[in-house]
């Protein structure tokens, strides 16, 4: 497995990961052309993306770390059959290397599907093993996504 780290996706990274975006999160936040999932990331600051490949240079994973409101936040996806190895950890870790917080939405309710109709695994197990923080007075409620804000800060 090889993690690249960059500031700009090519239109085929960019491809990639729109589909494992729309496979593995809730279809309710799902794209369906490269132009939206591009006006997604032209709206986000500073952005630094973290690309994991197999050994086939497929792109199995990938976290993007920007900053919102003033804030250093970050999205993971990684594909469902890669996941419970160890890599979305690799992932985070390099990511809290290289900044002091991270924040992000975690959807913790067992409702949502993905667009094959499987439902969508709470994911918040596994950022409480990571060692971020669940924030559940900070909500993110829309038509597409209900979500408690989570919070990991480097101790100095």
């Amino acid at each position: 497995m090889q993690v690249i780290q960059t500031k700009r996706l090519s239109e085929e990274q960019k491809e990639r990961i729109m589909t494992l975006w729309n496979a593995e999160y809730p279809a309710s936040l799902g794209y369906t052309t490269i132009a939206e999932f591009d006006e997604f990331l032209n709206k986000i600051e500073q952005l630094k993306h973290y690309i994991l490949c197999n050994l086939n240079q497929t792109i199995i994973g990938w976290l993007c770390v920007f900053i919102r409101n003033e804030e250093t936040w970050f999205s993971i996806i990684l594909d469902s059959d890669f996941q419970k190895q160890g890599l979305g950890k690799k992932l985070i870790n390099l990511a809290k290397h290289d900044f002091e917080a991270l924040n992000g939405w975690v959807i913790d309710n067992d409702t949502c599907k993905k667009s094959d109709g499987s439902l969508y695994a709470i994911p918040l197990p596994f950022y409480l093993k990571n060692d971020f923080n669940v924030l559940s007075e900070v909500r993110l409620e829309t038509e597409k996504i209900s979500a408690v804000k989570i919070r990991w800060e480097r101790i100095p």
